[in-house]
């Protein structure tokens, strides 16, 4: 079954079986806040200034970074890349750490999740990957260790735009992708392309009766590797290149053109030609931009024909495509038309939700537990428990989102913020927000909500929202209703809302949400879960 996954990819494909993929297309974020940030503008109507910071922070130098960074080459030997490429990881490794700090962060991110790849891909299989000029060649150093020089295909230039203005250098119009093959047993099916007007205009010159254009071509053997055939037709003498029979049989067909000058040329119909094979520069394909039907909200998103274009070239009815940052999904509604299976993996619940609601059920009409499944995304309070017991992080995530709050992406001390949940206030120009905690553990104490009290009054944020794991027990509840009480509410339009509340897991499972006016983002998140009928 096709299947669509919510974490980060690098967890997920760890636990996938070797050789287990045909094609792997990637869109990977390097400006992470204009990737990811799109999704959430989106939702609300309205950018979120509190991300801006937080976004960056994943392409910073942490002590994440660096322990990934100093694993990197046990990393790769395990994967069978040649020593000399460890030891060149190394030397490039530490002259970045002090010229391009984030630059290493970000290549030490795809290599990380670019050696499971080459493990996941088939020795016939292909794997694109799409970037933008900033940090391309970077990249291509470490696919030519990772997968072979001698795999390398092509540089694709794909002209996303016709015009752009940069101040001080010239206009930026093109993305890269970096085609690599499994091994030489990689086939490619090189698509052709429509003959343009003016190349039409300038070879097909001629035009019969009924309107067919048409160019005429050689027929002669001279010069032919092969040789050919001598003889004279309609008193014409030569040395052609099919027989006496195929020559009479053209001229039955009105395949033959009589020169003025005593010659015989064969007719090229235009309607009977392929086009021209597609070259490493693609101009043909436009930028979803212009395609209203397609769009979904992201900046980045890629158009359909674009992948349908790729899939087609390098896989065969019912192969595996794979798309580990599947973001809005273009490459899954792409692989389901061309009769391909797949896997999408997207680290955002906004996106998994969109995707499966929007791109799988309203455009493809697919139905969730039939003709694909959403894995990772907890269902009940034990699935809740393993997240958090497998990575705290996303568990954060995931209940930050899943309460229609924006996740504040800091991996490190925040300050006692995980997310913030945005509502209209009257009145009032800018959004309003509700401070979101979260906390997996069960030893949920005072100290901790004490904790996030002050982070209310410090952050002057209109309310703040606390998740715990499980249900408080009877007593605990009446000591966290006191210091509630004293917080107050929030009186808009004659509604009390708490300015403090507590939901756990279990009752966000149940549906209930924190008591707010309306959030921004919250009717297209609830309606995605009602639609893909989501079990509980």
């Amino acid at each position: 079954m096709n299947k669509l996954y919510y974490g980060d990819c690098l967890t997920i494909m760890n636990d996938m079986p070797s050789g287990s993929v045909d094609l792997i297309y990637l869109d990977p974020p390097f400006n992470s806040n204009r990737a990811y940030n799109a999704i959430y503008k989106d939702e609300t109507g309205r950018p979120l200034p509190d991300q801006i910071e937080a976004f960056c922070d994943m392409w910073k130098l942490d002590d994440e970074r660096e322990r990934a960074i100093r694993h990197m080459p046990v990393l790769m030997r395990e994967a069978g890349i040649a020593d000399e490429t460890v030891e060149f990881w190394r030397f490039w490794m530490k002259a970045l750490r002090s010229t391009q700090p984030r630059l290493l962060a970000y290549l030490s991110y795809m290599v990380q999740r670019l050696v499971v790849m080459r493990r996941l891909l088939r020795s016939s299989g292909s794997i694109y990957l799409h970037c933008d000029p900033t940090a391309s060649h970077y990249i291509k150093v470490m696919m030519d260790g990772i997968f072979g020089h001698d795999n390398f295909r092509n540089e694709i230039v794909w002209k996303r735009t016709s015009a752009h203005s940069d101040a001080r250098r010239f206009g930026s119009v093109h993305d890269v992708i970096l085609f690599y093959a499994g091994s030489k047993r990689s086939a490619c099916r090189v698509p052709y392309v429509p003959y343009g007007d003016d190349y039409i205009a300038k070879r097909y010159k001629h035009e019969d009766a009924d309107g067919r254009r048409w160019m005429d071509d050689n027929l002669t053997a001279k010069g032919l590797s092969g040789g050919g055939y001598e003889y004279e037709y309609k008193g014409i003498a030569g040395f052609w290149r099919v027989p006496h029979e195929r020559m009479h049989e053209l001229d039955t067909k009105n395949r033959l053109y009589f020169t003025r000058r005593g010659g015989i040329r064969i007719k090229r119909y235009l309607d009977e030609m392929k086009g021209l094979p597609l070259s490493d520069v693609w101009t043909d394909i436009n930028p979803v931009n212009s395609q209203a039907q397609e769009r979904l909200g992201y900046q980045t998103q890629k158009p359909l024909a674009l992948l349908e274009r790729i899939i087609t070239a390098s896989t065969k009815e019912d192969d595996m495509v794979l798309d580990p940052f599947c973001g809005c999904a273009t490459t899954l509604e792409a692989a389901h038309k061309l009769g391909r299976r797949w896997i999408g993996i997207d680290i955002a619940i906004h996106a998994i939700k969109r995707v499966a609601s929007v791109r799988l059920g309203h455009r493809l009409n697919l139905k969730l537990g039939k003709d694909f499944e959403i894995n990772g995304v907890p269902r009940n309070l034990e699935g809740a428990v393993d997240l958090w017991r497998q990575d705290k992080y996303h568990f954060q995530k995931w209940a930050v989102e899943e309460v229609d709050g924006f996740v504040t992406t800091k991996r490190t001390a925040d300050g006692g913020i995980d997310g913030r949940l945005y509502f209209d206030m009257p009145g009032e120009r800018d959004l309003q927000s509700m401070v979101l905690e979260v906390k997996g553990g069960t030893n949920v104490t005072i100290a901790d909500l004490r904790a996030l009290h002050s982070v209310l009054e410090r952050e002057e944020a209109a309310m703040a929202g606390l998740i715990v794991m499980e249900p408080l027990g009877e007593r605990k509840m009446g000591n966290f209703s006191r210091l509630i009480g004293e917080a107050g509410d929030l009186n808009i339009l004659g509604l009390p809302y708490p300015r403090i509340q507590i939901l756990s897991v279990p009752e966000i499972l149940e549906g209930r949400r924190f008591n707010t006016p309306t959030p921004l983002g919250r009717s297209a998140s609830r309606q995605d879960m009602m639609d893909v009928n989501m079990p509980q």
